[in-house]
C-alpha cells in the first residue's frame, strides 16, 4: 500500500491540493489498510493491495470508524477513500470498478452549536480593557470572531493592513478551507482598534 500512497501523494502535490486535504486523503487510505491488517483476518491481500479491497471491507471499516470515533469522522474517511479509489480506477487503471460505488455515506446527526450570548461576549471584552498592544490586539480578535464568525485559521493569517475601515464596515480578505479566498465585512469597532496597535507596541 505504501507505494500507492507515495504515488498518490505526488499527484495531489502536483495538482496543488492543500496540505490538510492531502493529509486527510492519505490518512483515510492508510487507516483502511491498517484496519484490514489488524481486524480483518480474511483481508491480508487487501491490506497490501488496494485492488483486492471489496465493498464489504469498506463497509466494515466505516462501521468500525463510527463505533470507535464518530459518524463525522467516518464520513471524512468515506470521502477520502472515494478519491483514492477513483484515482486507482481512472488515473492508474489498477481497478475497473471502485469498491466505493455502492457504499453509502455514513449519516451524521445534526449538531446545534451553542452561540455565545452578547452579555457573555461583553464579559470577555472587559478583560481586554487597556491601551497596551496585547489588550488592543485581543479586543480586535474577539470582536472579529464575534462579528464575522470567522474560523481560527482565517483570523490567524490576518495582518493589520487586512482591516480597512470604510464607512463603518470594512472588507477583509481571509483564506479559508481549500485555499479559498473571501472578503468578509467587519463592524467598525474592530477597525477602530487599529490605530492604537502601533502605539501599543
Amino acid at each position: 500500500m505504501g507505494g500507492y500512497l507515495r504515488d498518490w501523494d505526488r499527484l495531489l502535490r502536483s495538482a496543488n491540493y492543500p496540505e490538510t486535504t492531502r493529509h486527510n486523503y492519505l490518512l483515510a487510505a492508510a487507516q483502511l489498510a491498517g484496519y484490514l491488517a489488524d481486524y480483518s483476518p480474511d483481508a491480508d491481500d487487501a491490506a497490501e493491495d488496494p485492488a483486492a479491497v471489496t465493498k464489504a471491507h469498506v463497509e466494515a471499516f466505516q462501521a468500525w470508524m463510527i463505533e470507535t470515533r464518530s459518524p463525522s469522522t467516518a464520513l471524512n474517511k468515506h470521502k477520502g477513500l472515494q478519491q483514492f479509489f477513483k484515482w486507482l480506477r481512472d488515473g492508474e487503471e489498477e481497478i475497473t470498478r471502485s469498491p466505493m460505488e455502492r457504499v453509502r455515506q455514513p449519516q451524521v446527526p445534526t449538531k446545534l452549536i451553542p452561540i455565545i450570548r452578547n452579555h457573555d461576549t461583553s464579559k470577555v471584552l472587559d478583560t481586554c480593557k487597556g491601551k497596551k498592544f496585547i489588550q488592543v490586539r485581543d479586543e480586535a480578535i474577539i470582536r472579529l470572531y464575534s462579528n464575522t464568525g470567522a474560523r481560527l485559521s482565517e483570523v490567524a493569517t490576518l495582518t493589520v493592513d487586512d482591516l480597512r475601515h470604510r464607512g463603518g464596515i470594512g472588507p477583509r480578505h481571509v483564506q479559508g478551507a481549500g485555499a479559498v479566498h473571501a472578503r468578509v465585512g467587519h463592524a467598525h469597532r474592530v477597525a477602530d482598534t487599529r490605530p492604537d496597535w502601533g502605539r501599543g507596541r
